[in-house]
């Protein structure tokens, strides 16, 4: 697989409304964990839409491994241009601090937010453009992410080329608990 999508939902899905939250640290190492495995097997760009949550956190991600991967690239494929201009402050310096070290950016359409249109084309747009995807969803907790999925099990069905990583809340449990010390 050389070109994976991260999908996965948002920050406030999960709960999540401060950059110091621990579980992004846990996020964060479990998409590592899968990049470094697919690494082994040819990996060169990791594909985010940019989304506030598990895609940038999975872009900050591959910034961390470039250092040890330079040969890894980061590519940042919008909906539409300026994504990011009613989040606040924090937040769009946080993007634009990606989006800056980011070896691709683009829009897949050229204007600004104009329907839910834009949306539906960024994901055929990222589906058409990339082999495989990780993906951070559970069945148990629906969100944003379960329409990406959809689309990809279609395109996996279609000719079974494309392949699909999840990460569920028990691989997310998992690390957690590899973080925690053994009192016992």
């Amino acid at each position: 697989m050389n070109r994976v999508l991260v999908v996965g939902y948002k920050a406030s899905e999960l709960g999540i409304f401060s950059l110091k939250h621990p579980g992004i640290d846990i996020i964060k190492k479990a998409i590592k964990k899968q990049l470094l495995a697919l690494l082994d097997e040819g990996l060169e760009w990791v594909i985010v839409s940019g989304q506030w949550g598990v895609e940038l956190w999975a872009a900050e991600a591959v910034l961390e491994l470039q250092e040890e991967y330079p040969e890894l690239q980061l590519a940042v494929i919008t909906p539409f241009i300026e994504q990011d201009e009613k989040w606040n402050e924090p937040k769009q310096e946080y993007y634009r601090g990606i989006v800056r070290r980011a070896n691709y950016i683009n829009s897949v359409t050229k204007t600004k937010y104009d329907g839910p249109w834009q949306f539906k084309e960024k994901n055929k747009f990222l589906l058409r453009n990339s082999d495989g995807m990780i993906l951070l969803y559970d069945e148990e907790m629906e969100g944003s992410p379960k329409f990406m999925k959809e689309q990809a099990l279609r395109l996996a069905g279609a000719d079974g080329g494309y392949r699909i990583i999840q990460i569920t809340a028990s691989d997310l449990q998992s690390i957690a608990d590899e973080e925690q010390p053994d009192y016992f």
